[in-house]
């Protein structure tokens, strides 16, 4: 939570320590619109400047503005001052290295290193402390590369844009603007508390009802994720973005190595539908950090979550929730058919469950050889119409159980009686 555990002190010394390891800078820096996010970005600036590093306050902005503000402008280091889906209260602080990605694990231990070491930096004076610099035309930078870049306008589209009162609420309406579509903007009027409130990439459905026949674009707080509806007010999710983009890429040539990346908690129907389409899919982890890695190794250029958090390697190298829609929009403005129709042909999703488990002992679901047995006996029950996905979570103390099947009541039964296991063996 900001200003309790994510502190000013803290964002300080963050920037402090991370500065420490830079050569000369600047570090872009950039936020949503919490209202705890202009005192931790000023915080975390003044952390760069005082071990002489420049920063260049962005202000609020989408991450994927960060991202390819940090890339084009040459910058050695970026930060996003944000808790993306996250409620108005949390907030945090992700650093980017040069190429607008997420920073490394080995990158970031270094900072966690040099942060447990206070004192260690050398303390500039005079003209050597950094100063906070402005990028004037940073908003117009960024929305204009993004429309420049489309291959279409989107004449006669009908559109209701959702910015979750967060990072997207200027730059989105600007952006679809400049593209000409037929718009409606909701989900714009932030207050710095009512971010994610009801609105955005969380709460799909009202994006739906607001859409009234036409498509509707959902992003979450910070941007970098986007979930849509189609005409018939049915949710899109990451799996039929990506279904419905890589389709029409491999159709056209344009789908390099013919593959697409996505981790774990795909839909089993998304598999089984770039299988059919001849498309070879690379599966990671949970989270677009490990769906970057593989991308790099693969040379894809499609990547990205059931979330909403899309990575187009030819574009960027983060998600980026506009970029994602005006791939999204292109197919549509390209083939002449609604999203409805492309969506219903690119995948037919499995009813999926998921149980969160609080438990007391997550470490120990590796060793558990009864929920192991559990799941092989499920996944043998299930067999080739049904899946099965057990994983500790990385940042809380839960254990995620997530069942697949043909049928939503199976899916529901074979869950919790795993559930049930892991609550027996794992406390």
């Amino acid at each position: 939570m900001a200003n309790v555990e994510l502190t000013p002190h803290l964002a300080l010394d963050l920037g402090r320590a991370a500065g420490s390891l830079l050569s000369q800078g600047p570090v872009v820096v950039g936020r949503d619109t919490r209202r705890s996010g202009e005192m931790l970005s000023m915080a975390v600036q003044a952390g760069f400047q005082s071990v002489g590093i420049d920063t260049i306050d962005l202000g609020v902005m989408p991450s994927g503005a960060i991202s390819h503000l940090t890339r084009k402008g040459s910058a050695e280091m970026g930060v996003i001052v944000s808790a993306s889906h996250n409620p108005a209260a949390d907030n945090g602080i992700k650093f980017l290295d040069k190429l607008g990605s997420k920073m490394s694990d080995a990158d970031e231990d270094r900072i966690e290193a040099r942060l447990a070491k206070p004192g260690t930096a050398t303390v500039p004076y005079g003209g050597g402390v950094g100063t906070r610099l402005r990028l004037h035309d940073a908003f117009e930078q960024y929305v204009g590369d993004l429309a420049r870049d489309a291959s279409y306008s989107f004449t006669g589209i009908k559109l209701t844009i959702d910015c979750a009162h967060g990072a997207a609420y200027q730059a989105a309406p600007a952006l679809f603007t400049a593209l000409k579509a037929e718009l409606a903007v909701i989900g714009a009027e932030p207050t710095g508390l009512n971010i994610n409130d009801g609105f955005g990439a969380t709460h799909p459905s009202t994006v739906a009802n607001a859409a009234a026949g036409g498509i509707g674009l959902a992003f979450d707080g910070d941007a970098d994720r986007l979930i849509a509806s189609d005409e018939k007010g049915r949710i899109v999710d990451g799996d039929r973005i990506m279904a419905v983009i890589a389709r029409h890429w491999h159709k056209g040539g344009k789908l390099k190595h013919g593959l697409v990346v996505t981790t774990v908690m795909a839909n089993l129907g998304f598999l089984r539908a770039m299988e059919e389409a001849g498309i070879e899919v690379v599966t990671t982890k949970v989270g677009d950090r490990y769906v970057l890695e593989a991308m790099n190794e693969r040379k894809a250029i499609l990547g990205g979550e059931q979330s909403g958090h899309v990575i187009f390697l030819d574009r960027g190298r983060t998600g980026d929730g506009l970029l994602t829609a005006i791939r999204l929009l292109e197919v549509v403005a390209g083939t002449g058919r609604t999203l409805a129709e492309l969506s219903d042909e690119a995948m037919v999703t499995y009813p999926q469950r998921l149980v969160n488990v609080t438990v007391e002992h997550k470490d120990r679901l590796e060793g558990s050889i009864e929920i192991w047995d559990a799941v092989r006996q499920a996944e043998s029950d299930l067999g080739a119409d049904g899946r099965v996905l057990v994983r500790a979570s990385g940042t809380e103390p839960l254990v995620r159980v997530m069942v697949e099947a043909s049928r939503a009541a199976d899916a529901d039964r074979y869950a919790e009686s795993l559930a049930d296991t892991v609550r027996a063996e794992l406390g």
